[in-house]
């Protein structure tokens, strides 16, 4: 099905650390006008000011670029995949065959650098926002070992990148989970179990609304817990927790879970 003028025209953003490039894809955009109506609501050369005017603009479709320097293209979209409306993303790369036969199973497109206008309307034709973004970002990431860096929050209608070395532990409550560095607490939609997979390297459950980053803990201590620790009848006994570099933050430690904590603090 093509584009016509009877639609409302994509809003695309592009995103390449590349002046040459960025204005390539303009030039091919601006060719494609009357089969492909768009309007260009933006650019960036580098991810975290493009999410962060992403989230204000709102387009269909972003031209993202997989090779830039401080944040990747594939680590933007996985947070980009975060957001409820994300938009479609076409990955523009100039990279090796690993990474474009990794792009040709999943539901987001490519275009590869020398990109034809011919390819570029063939992808926007495709291209549906959000269109299959969660789970084709994070199979991608996966097969290319690339795993995000950074939480996405959003607060205060802005999007806030907290460092994932930055963050302490992640502590399920209600519907939110929260992050705990140093300085203060932040709130992200998001399930531990997810977290849990995609942090496994970083983060060992210590209870099953709590994962710790491992190179925080310091320690265990004794202490009394006040919940009933997954149902195992410890509400109110002295239990372990974990001690956190920087943070008088004290985590119980269920009984399933100290076989794990114990070998990691030995």
């Amino acid at each position: 099905m093509s584009i016509t003028s009877a639609q409302q025209p994509l809003r695309i953003y592009i995103v390449d650390d590349e002046g040459p490039a960025r204005a390539r894809l303009k030039t091919l955009l601006s060719d494609i006008e009357a089969e492909c109506p768009h309007r260009l609501v933006g650019e960036a050369a580098q991810a975290q000011q493009a999410l962060e005017q992403i989230a204000t603009l709102a387009p269909d479709v972003v031209l993202l670029d997989v090779q830039m320097p401080g944040m990747t293209g594939i680590e933007m979209a996985a947070h980009l995949a975060q957001n409820g409306a994300a938009p479609a993303v076409i990955f523009v790369t100039a990279y090796d065959e690993y990474a474009l036969k990794a792009f040709e199973v999943h539901a987001l497109d490519y275009l590869l650098k020398p990109v034809r206008a011919s390819r570029l309307a063939d992808a926007l034709r495709r291209a549906s926002p959000g269109k299959g973004l969660q789970q084709a970002v994070s199979e991608v990431a996966a097969k290319l070992n690339t795993p995000r860096r950074h939480f996405s929050v959003q607060e205060r209608g802005r999007l806030l990148l907290v460092p994932v070395p930055e963050v302490l532990y992640l502590k399920a409550e209600a519907k939110y989970v929260t992050l705990r560095t140093r300085e203060r607490e932040y709130l992200i939609e998001a399930s531990l179990q997810s977290l849990e997979q995609e942090f496994a390297t970083s983060f060992i459950r210590v209870h099953r609304n709590a994962l710790v980053a491992r190179d925080a803990i310091v320690g265990v201590e004794r202490g009394t817990v006040a919940i009933d620790a997954e149902g195992e009848g410890e509400k109110g006994q002295e239990s372990w927790q974990v001690i956190l570099r920087g943070i008088e933050d004290r985590l119980p430690i269920s009984r399933r879970q100290w076989p794990g904590v114990k070998a990691l603090v030995k």
